[in-house]
C-alpha cells in the first residue's frame, strides 16, 4: 500500500477536498468573512468571490453566469429543479417522466409529488442501465411538464444519451432536467450541447467541499423557488451564501475540468486493468454499460456472496469501497438500480463498486487485485450456497 493507510476507491461517494481548493477557501472563513449582502468593503470582497466562482462554474458548463444558482448540494438542486418546475407549471400539466435508476434525490422527490396529485412515469432501462430515447418520446403526453434523466448513474456508471433525449424534449416543448452530479470532472458537460433546461452538480464529487452545489437554470425559464426568505441568488434561492463553500466549488470545478482530458485517459487504463482482473474470478460479471460508462467506475457482481461481507473484509485489508450509492449504504434493501437492470434480488445484494480517483495508482490496483480474489474465495468457502466446484475446502 506504500505510504497509504487506506486505498480509497469510493470516489463516487465523495472525494478528498483538494489542498489547492482548501487554500482558496481558507481566507473566506475568518479574513474575508463579510456577509455578501452587506455594502461595506469586507462584504464586497465576499460578493466578488461569489461572482468569480459563478463565472468559473458557468465556464465549465458552457452556461451564462446568470444561469448558475448556488445551492447546498446535489440533493437540493434536484429537489429545486423538480419541485420548482412542478409548482410553476402545474396549470399546464401534472405529468413528469423520469427513470427507474435515478438517485433517490430525484426518486423521492417525484414520489412526494405523486402524493400531491402529480402523475409520474418511470421509464425502464435495459440490462446495462441504459434508457432508450424512443421510450422517452413515447411517454410524453400533452400534460407532460418535465423530464428528469440523470447524465451518469452513480452506481453502475452508465452514461445516458442525454443529447438525444434533449432533442426530443425540445421538439415536444417539455422541460428537461439532468442530474450531472457524477459526471462533472469525468466527462465533458456542456448544457447547450446536451440541450438541457436544468442541470444539478455537487462540489464534493470533484474535489470540492461538502455542503455546496449548483443548479443551472436556462435563462428565461420560469421556476418557483424552493426556499423563501431573502433576496439572494437573483431572488430565486434565499439564504445567506456559503461563501467559503462557493469559492471551493468554483476552484474545484475549474481544476477538475482543466485536468479532465488527461485524468480520464489514465482512469480508463486503470479501470480496464482492474475490471479485467476482477472478471478473471470465476462467476463474476460487470454491471453497467461495457463502453458508455464513466471512466472511473467499476461495478462487479460475484455470485454466492453478499456485498456487505466483501466490504468488511476489504476494509480490514485497507481498501475502502462500496456496494452502491453512499446515500443508501445503511439500507438492507437491494440496489434499485440493479433490480431495474433485471438482476434477481440475491445478485442485486452482491455488487462491489470501486470508483477510482486522481490519487489512485497502479500499485493500488495491483494490491486490490491481490486481495479481492482471496476475499471472494474466503466468503465462498464460508457460504452454504457456494457450489462444490467453487470451494477450496
Amino acid at each position: 500500500m506504500e505510504n497509504k493507510d487506506v486505498i480509497y476507491l469510493d470516489n463516487a461517494a465523495t472525494t478528498r477536498t483538494h489542498p489547492d481548493v482548501v487554500s482558496a477557501m481558507l481566507p473566506y472563513f475568518s479574513l474575508h468573512f463579510g456577509n455578501p449582502s452587506s455594502i461595506y468593503r469586507i462584504a464586497q470582497t465576499s460578493r466578488t468571490a461569489i461572482d468569480e466562482a459563478r463565472r468559473k462554474v458557468a465556464a465549465a458548463l458552457g452556461a451564462d453566469e446568470r444561469e448558475i444558482f448556488f445551492t447546498s448540494g446535489g440533493t437540493e438542486s434536484d429537489n429545486w429543479a423538480i419541485r420548482g418546475i412542478a409548482s410553476a407549471h402545474k396549470k399546464k400539466g401534472r405529468h413528469i417522466i423520469t427513470t427507474a435508476i435515478e438517485h433517490h434525490a430525484v426518486l423521492h422527490t417525484v414520489e412526494a409529488l405523486g402524493k400531491e396529485g402529480f402523475e409520474i412515469t418511470y421509464l425502464p432501462v435495459d440490462e446495462y442501465g441504459m434508457v432508450s430515447p424512443e421510450s422517452v418520446g413515447e411517454a410524453i403526453r400533452p400534460d407532460t411538464i418535465l423530464i428528469s434523466v440523470m447524465l451518469a448513474n452513480n452506481e453502475i456508471g452508465t452514461i445516458q444519451p442525454i443529447q438525444k433525449i434533449g432533442e426530443i424534449a425540445q421538439a415536444h416543448k417539455v422541460f428537461f432536467h439532468t442530474d450531472a452530479v457524477q459526471a462533472i470532472g469525468q466527462i465533458p458537460v456542456d448544457v447547450r450541447e446536451l440541450g438541457v433546461d436544468l442541470l444539478s452538480i455537487s462540489a464534493h464529487k470533484f474535489g470540492g467541499p461538502k455542503g455546496v452545489g449548483a443548479l443551472f437554470i436556462r435563462r428565461g425559464l420560469r421556476i418557483d423557488p424552493l426556499l423563501y426568505g431573502g433576496a439572494q441568488e437573483q431572488r430565486r434561492r434565499a439564504g445567506t451564501e456559503n461563501v467559503p463553500g462557493i469559492v471551493g466549488l468554483g476552484a474545484a470545478i475549474e481544476r477538475a475540468t482543466a485536468l479532465m482530458p488527461e485524468k480520464a485517459e489514465r482512469m480508463k487504463r486503470l479501470r480496464q486493468r482492474l475490471t479485467d482482473g476482477l472478471l478473471s474470478i470465476p462467476k463474476s460479471r460487470q454491471n453497467g454499460h461495457p463502453t458508455e460508462r464513466l471512466p472511473n467506475n467499476v461495478n462487479i457482481i460475484f455470485d454466492y456472496i453478499e456485498g456487505e461481507s466483501i466490504l468488511l473484509l476489504l476494509d480490514a485489508n485497507g481498501i475502502a469501497a462500496s456496494t452502491g450509492s453512499a446515500c443508501t449504504s445503511a439500507s438492507l434493501d437491494p440496489s434499485h438500480v440493479l433490480l431495474a437492470c433485471g438482476l434477481p434480488h440475491e445478485q442485486a445484494h452482491g455488487s462491489l463498486r470501486l470508483t477510482l480517483g486522481e490519487e489512485t495508482t497502479e500499485e493500488d490496483i495491483t494490491y486490490v487485485l491481490e486481495i479481492v480474489p482471496k476475499v471472494v474465495q474466503r466468503l465462498r468457502d464460508m457460504s452454504p450456497l457456494t457450489p462444490k466446484e467453487l470451494r477450496t475446502r
